[in-house]
């Protein structure tokens, strides 16, 4: 076992349950990646339950057995286990003794508390939930994956501008040069300019620091300029591939992640960045000066050099004491920042539903909630900064006092000149630099390593689309969709299935629509057959071969769709509309304009099929949308169209010259509709009645009716019908 117990920080507001299982499998030896960890606990967006957590246990060859205990219960339970904390976290428990307890926290870090303190967060009604882990062989013979961002593969990133880099290195190499004669000069003004009263040399001497200095200047100035068109291109490519890998995600991802952690890493690409290009290089070339500059002192006074070295020495060792605590607060703040963005972007997003349900002030009180709860984070991070600062000054300030003493001390004793003494002073100076780049290095060394953890995060998903996977990206010339014994659970341990071993029929060129009350499972049977999840039991099949097997690029691509919750960008209406295509074809367009019947809407704008829409253009309303959503469908002139209740914000007038229209477009393909009007379901070839997952009806509107079930009864009220 190790001697200090381990512990990680949580990446996410929900990954303490993931995380705690982490911390267990390091205290046994083995290092198992929080992706693989996240992915086996079935985390959603609400976090993941203690059921989650015991079968991801298993999977990595723990035993697990939850229980409820006394805290006098604990006391005698085999140690490191899991514990419910407070009723919204998970904590590692690793000792007790003396009625001292001691968590291993995700969010906290290594804290010990008393019986009192521990009673309140564990067992305030006298038990609490623990989960008891023992490792089975199976636990240290599995292989798991593990990170696939490392500092190697960043290096990649920097090594494409070795011509760039290597001017760069040229130009700290000529500055570092630069800057080694300026005490030298410094002393000869000194000891002969002032000593032999030679005004002439002491203008020659001048002209030449003021050369150099010149000198300095343009190479800063020319440095300054490669650092930035290294620094933009290396972080523009590290987001472009972020992008890129973000938008391979499978949509099961973006179900389990909060906006706000998705946005905080988008500031963890500029660490990294900062990193490679800023601190990484500058360090090497402040070592070379810190090395090049105290040989220069120790042939000056080798006793000011010793005075140097314990004063830096001191004064890493005090920066050092702080890491931990830095760390721990860089964690906070994520957290903190990923709260408030999600937060401003519920407040913005919300405002409508804000003003109607008259909630402005108790949305407010969250947002000040929030923004007390920074204003803690930065006092501690205020204290913080000014320990260490005021330690670390008191440090360099007696060093330079003590040095200043030594220096003319050697000068009234006759082992050094006037001169030497001013160079002395000036050398210190230049020492001083290195040091405090020694500094920034290791705390912007932190920051990349913990960038570098929360990106790992989402490098280690899977994408959509594996490379190497083979695909099928033509259809088969039987377009039919196949539903075979088919059942689906969304992400979280215990939950119950939502689809219930579906057996149906969609034949190519025929239209099937799914009805049912809220909740049945229609529009995740729309996203299965979209390819949005996996299927947890059984088959879809397109002709004879599985919907798995094709690339879900080219599936989509050949699918019209409609969801509930469609978006629109910020954007042309033609754009809109003709999305992910450059040039838009205009016959097509007006055509998917016509059939959509959004012609009103087009000629009333003052720009007409230009004119910029969504947030940061005119506002629309429901049924607008709506039509451009079907507009957006008949431009790609699919094989297959899928709508979710795309007609129910449109009124009776719109939504019957639109349903004309479409009539016309359904023949030759196959149409799957999900909808509650009967207008958009009762001249369907097929309707299929659902009810908490499971097809209890289908037929024809006439043979449905005739049947008097539940689609009688859904749609009896619509049609006034009588008993």
């Amino acid at each position: 076992m190790l001697t200090s117990f381990p512990n990680f920080k949580q990446l996410d507001t929900m990954d303490c349950g993931p995380t705690c299982l982490r911390i267990v499998a390091k205290y046994y030896r083995r290092d198992i990646s929080l992706g693989v960890l996240r992915n086996y606990c079935q985390i959603n967006k609400d976090g993941v339950n203690l059921l989650g957590i015991s079968e991801a246990a298993e999977k990595i060859g723990f035993r697990s057995l939850s229980l409820r205990l006394k805290p006098e219960q604990l006391k005698t339970a085999d140690l490191p286990c899991i514990l419910h904390w407070k009723n919204n976290h998970f904590v590692v428990l690793y000792k007790i003794r003396n009625d001292q307890y001691y968590l291993s926290d995700p969010s906290g870090g290594l804290v010990t508390l008393n019986q009192v303190d521990f009673n309140r967060g564990w067992s305030e009604s006298g038990a609490g939930i623990a989960l008891m882990l023992s490792p089975t062989p199976n636990f240290y013979t599995q292989e798991h994956e593990r990170d696939v961002l490392n500092w190697k593969t960043l290096l990649r990133y920097v090594s494409k501008y070795r011509s760039l880099i290597t001017q760069l290195c040229l130009s700290l190499a000529l500055g570092s040069i630069l800057q080694l004669i300026f005490p030298f000069l410094t002393q000869a003004i000194v000891d002969v300019g002032v000593q032999t009263r030679d005004l002439g040399f002491i203008y020659i001497i001048l002209i030449a620091q003021t050369a150099l200095v010149l000198g300095r200047v343009t190479v800063e100035f020319l440095r300054s300029w490669i650092l930035l068109h290294v620094s933009t291109r290396i972080n523009l490519s590290i987001l472009t591939d972020f992008l890129i890998k973000l938008m391979r995600l499978p949509m099961s991802f973006f179900d389990t992640k909060k906006t706000g952690d998705i946005m905080q890493r988008m500031s963890d690409q500029r660490n990294i960045e900062t990193f490679l290009t800023g601190s990484a290089l500058n360090t090497i070339f402040s070592l070379i000066n810190l090395v090049v500059f105290s040989v220069v002192l120790v042939l000056y006074n080798a006793t000011i050099f010793v005075v140097f070295v314990v004063s830096g020495i001191g004064y890493l060792v005090w920066i050092n004491l702080f890491l931990k605590a830095r760390r721990e607060l860089n964690y906070k703040s994520f957290d903190i920042s990923s709260r408030t963005q999600s937060n401003v972007v519920q407040l913005i997003g919300g405002m409508q539903e804000i003003k109607l349900n008259n909630c402005e002030r108790q949305k407010r009180w969250e947002w000040e909630r929030l923004q007390a709860s920074l204003f803690r984070f930065s006092v501690k991070s205020l204290a913080l900064s000014q320990y260490q600062q005021g330690g670390s000054t008191l440090i360099n300030e007696g060093k330079n006092i003590l040095v200043t003493f030594l220096s003319a001390k050697a000068v009234i004793e006759g082992h050094l000149t006037l001169g030497g003494m001013v160079a002395v002073q000036y050398i210190i100076g230049q020492l001083n630099g290195p040091i405090e780049q020694m500094l920034g290095f290791i705390r912007s060394f932190q920051d990349a390593r913990i960038s570098l953890e929360r990106l790992n995060d989402i490098q280690g998903v899977a994408d959509e689309e594996p490379v190497g996977k083979e695909l099928i990206y033509n259809l088969p010339q039987d377009k039919s969709i196949t539903i075979k014994n088919l059942s689906f659970t969304y992400p979280g341990a215990g939950n119950e299935p939502v689809l219930k071993e579906l057996f149906l029929e969609i034949p190519q060129g025929k239209t099937t629509a799914i009805v049912g009350m809220s909740g049945s499972g229609k529009t995740t049977l729309l996203k299965l057959l979209l390819g949005f999840y996996e299927v947890s039991a059984g088959s879809i099949t397109i002709g004879d071969t599985a919907l798995s097997q094709f690339s879900v690029r080219a599936w989509r691509g050949k699918c019209g769709v409609v969801m509930q919750d469609g978006f629109i960008f910020s954007d042309t209406i033609a754009n809109n509309i003709a999305v992910g295509d450059d040039s838009p074809n205009e016959a097509r367009l007006w055509h998917a304009v016509n059939v959509a019947n959004i012609t009103d809407l087009i000629e009333n704008l003052p720009l007409g099929i230009d004119t910029v829409i969504g947030a940061e253009g005119n506002g629309i309303s429901q049924g607008q949308r709506q039509r451009l959503l079907i507009a957006r469908a008949v431009y790609k002139d699919p094989d297959y169209i899928f709508f979710d209740e795309a007609t129910n914000a449109l009124d009776a007038k719109n939504e019957r010259v639109i349903m004309d229209n479409m009539a016309g477009f359904f023949k030759n393909r196959t149409v799957v509709v999900v909808a509650h009007r009967l207008s958009t379901v009762n001249n369907a070839d097929n309707i299929v009645v659902l009810d908490k997952g499971n097809i209890i009806e289908q037929g024809t509107h006439q043979q449905l009716i005739a049947l008097r079930g539940e689609y009688y009864k859904l749609v009896k009220n619509q049609l006034a019908l009588g008993e």
